[in-house]
C-alpha cells in the first residue's frame, strides 16, 4: 500500500498497471481488497488507483461527521497528489455515491465515470431509518456484529452457500472497519442528496452496472437514464458484489466502455 498526508490524515491505496488511469471506489465497509479479482485482469491495459475510501481500511477514520462531498475531495486530492489530469472513476455502491459528488462538482477532471451497484437516487425514508439502526448496532455491538448481518444479503442467495470462501472474505475486510468510519460513513450515505440530475445532465460516457440478483439496489434504480451516452449492463446471476461474484464478466464490461469511451 501507498499513503499520501491530507488534511492531518493517512490515505492509503493501491496504484498498479500502465496506461489510461482509472480510479476504482469500494463501497461500505470496503477496502481496495473488494477490487482484488478485478484489477489484475485491467492492469494489463490500464493505470488502477484503488483507495482505502476515509474511515475504511488503512486509511486513517478521523472523528466526527463525513460528507459524501468530503469523501469526493479525498479523491480529489489524491489524483492532485499524483499528478494526474483526468482520470475514469468507477465507484461500487458508497464508492458510486462518492462518484456522482465529484461528477457534479468536477467533471472537467473526468473523462467518464461508472456506477457499479449504486444509484443516483437519495435514500428513502425507510432506509434513512435503517442507517440510524447501523449506527446504533455498531455503537452497541460493533462493527462484526454488523458485518456478519450485513454481508450475507450482499451476494445473490445461491452463492452465499456455494462460494463461501467470498462471503468469508468480504467479512475479513469488512471487520477492519474502524467504528468510527462505519458510523461517518453511514451518516455520509443517509444525509446525501438526489444526484438523478447528474446524469441526465452529463455528457460524459457512463457506465451504469447493475446486479440480476441484487437485493440492495435494484436495476430500475440504477438505469434511472437512458442516453447515447450512457451504457447500461445488467450481469445475470449477481448480487450486489459482482467484483467478487463474477469479476470476468464485469472487467469485460468495464473494457468495453473503455473502449467505446475512447
Amino acid at each position: 500500500m501507498e499513503k499520501i498526508i491530507y488534511d492531518g490524515n493517512t490515505f492509503c491505496y493501491k496504484d498498479q498497471g500502465q496506461g489510461d488511469p482509472l480510479v476504482l471506489l469500494h463501497g461500505f465497509c470496503g477496502s481496495t481488497r473488494y477490487w482484488d479479482r478485478v484489477v489484475p485482469l485491467l492492469s494489463d491495459h490500464y493505470r488502477c488507483i484503488v483507495p482505502d475510501l476515509r474511515g475504511h481500511g488503512y486509511t486513517d477514520a478521523p472523528m466526527g461527521a463525513y460528507t459524501i462531498e468530503q469523501m469526493a475531495d479525498d479523491v480529489v486530492h489524491l489524483i492532485d497528489e499524483l499528478k494526474i489530469s483526468k482520470v475514469t472513476l468507477l465507484g461500487h455502491s458508497l464508492g458510486g455515491y462518492i462518484t456522482l459528488s465529484f461528477a457534479e462538482r468536477y467533471a472537467s477532471r473526468l473523462n467518464g465515470f461508472g456506477l457499479i451497484h449504486s444509484t443516483a437516487y437519495p435514500d428513502s425514508e425507510e432506509v434513512k431509518e435503517k442507517r440510524l439502526l447501523t449506527v446504533s448496532t455498531v455503537q452497541t455491538q460493533g462493527v462484526s456484529a454488523l458485518i456478519d448481518n450485513l454481508v450475507p444479503t450482499l451476494f445473490a442467495p445461491e452463492h452465499v452457500q456455494s462460494i463461501p470462501e467470498w462471503i468469508n472474505s468480504a467479512k475479513e475486510i469488512g471487520y477492519r472497519t474502524p467504528p468510527q468510519g462505519a458510523i461517518g460513513a453511514t451518516g455520509a450515505m443517509r444525509e446525501r442528496p438526489d444526484r438523478r440530475k447528474v446524469l441526465s445532465e452529463t455528457e460524459l460516457p457512463v457506465l451504469l452496472v447493475a446486479g440480476e440478483k441484487d437485493g440492495i439496489i435494484s436495476p430500475d434504480r440504477i438505469f434511472t437514464v437512458d442516453k447515447p451516452n450512457v451504457t447500461q449492463v445488467t450481469i445475470a446471476g449477481v448480487g450486489h458484489m459482482s467484483m467478487m461474484e463474477a469479476p470476468e464478466q464485469l472487467v469485460g464490461h468495464i473494457i468495453s466502455y473503455l473502449e467505446k469511451s475512447k
